[in-house]
């Protein structure tokens, strides 16, 4: 901790031409504020929902379902993804429990659909890749 406090009243000085120990509690209560408004208790959640995209496989599932007009079975995913069935179905056991996929049972299939956060998570690459193509 004493390091960082170092670097801290180090970068003040360059910041401020010279750095007093009001300079670096005001810095400090900025930063706590700043850690507080980034919910710490939701970076779990967030970074499984994340690595649960980081995955080819998975990741061509949520899209081919996002772009699907209706729920799509396992076996209808099978002849896009280039895995095997039990491949696909691990898949989207991962994606479920990251909340990106939902699934119903009719009778004895399963169906699946995107969620609004993979549609959300989706958009946001896609205004990415817009964004990239106007520069």
């Amino acid at each position: 901790m004493a390091q960082a406090d170092d670097h801290l009243r180090r970068l003040l000085a360059d910041e401020l031409g010279e750095c007093c120990e009001d300079d670096v509690e005001a810095r400090l209560d900025d930063l706590h504020e700043l850690d507080a408004a980034t919910a710490e208790s939701k970076v779990a959640e967030r970074v499984r929902v994340l690595s649960a995209l980081a995955n080819d496989t998975r990741y061509r599932i949520v899209q081919l379902l996002a772009a699907a007009e209706e729920d799509r079975c396992v076996c209808e995913l099978s002849p896009l993804v280039d895995v095997s069935d039990s491949a696909i179905s691990h898949a989207l056991s991962e994606l479920t429990d990251a909340g990106l996929v939902a699934r119903r049972k009719e009778g004895k299939w399963r169906y699946y659909r995107t969620t609004d956060r993979a549609e959300r998570l989706l958009g946001a690459l896609a205004a990415e890749d817009s964004q990239e193509e106007g520069r």
